[in-house]
């Protein structure tokens, strides 16, 4: 399957410790920001495959963050948010500006491994056919 890679955006100790404790069980790799700004910076350093963002943080929200991340080239991390007040509002407007999912606080741990590595799995797909489709853009000539 691989290592899923995930970054867990919160200003919220507690959403850090509740992931790292759901993750301790598995062999993926988890990074950690308290910011939008902190949360790009360490997505330009590494590859990050889901992201799991808090609806709100302190210089910004999980629109403005999905926005940057579907300005990208490559395909972009896949985008859950993660709020107290999760409903089919909040799930249908995070689908509408292109987000994977939303989890509920206090998180379930096997929602969250359900929610997660479906997103992972879309993600490598998406890469996976891109590579494809890039390689035959090379090989035609484009």
């Amino acid at each position: 399957m691989g290592t899923v890679s995930v970054l867990v955006v919160s200003a919220a100790e507690q959403d850090h410790l509740s992931l790292s404790h759901v993750f301790s069980h598995s062999n993926w790799r988890f990074d950690r920001a308290r910011t939008c700004a902190e949360a790009l910076e360490l997505l330009k350093r590494s590859g990050v495959a889901v992201v799991i963002c808090a609806a709100e943080l302190p210089d910004g929200g999980w629109k403005g963050l999905l926005d940057k991340l579907t300005a990208q080239p490559a395909p972009p991390p896949r985008v859950i948010v993660a709020s107290a007040l999760a409903d089919d509002a909040l799930w249908a407007e995070v689908l509408d500006c292109g987000g994977h999912d939303v989890l509920g606080m206090p998180f379930d741990p096997p929602e969250v491994i359900r929610v997660v590595s479906l997103a992972w799995r879309q993600w490598k797909h998406e890469s996976e056919r891109r590579g494809r489709d890039s390689g035959i853009r090379r090989i035609a000539g484009e």
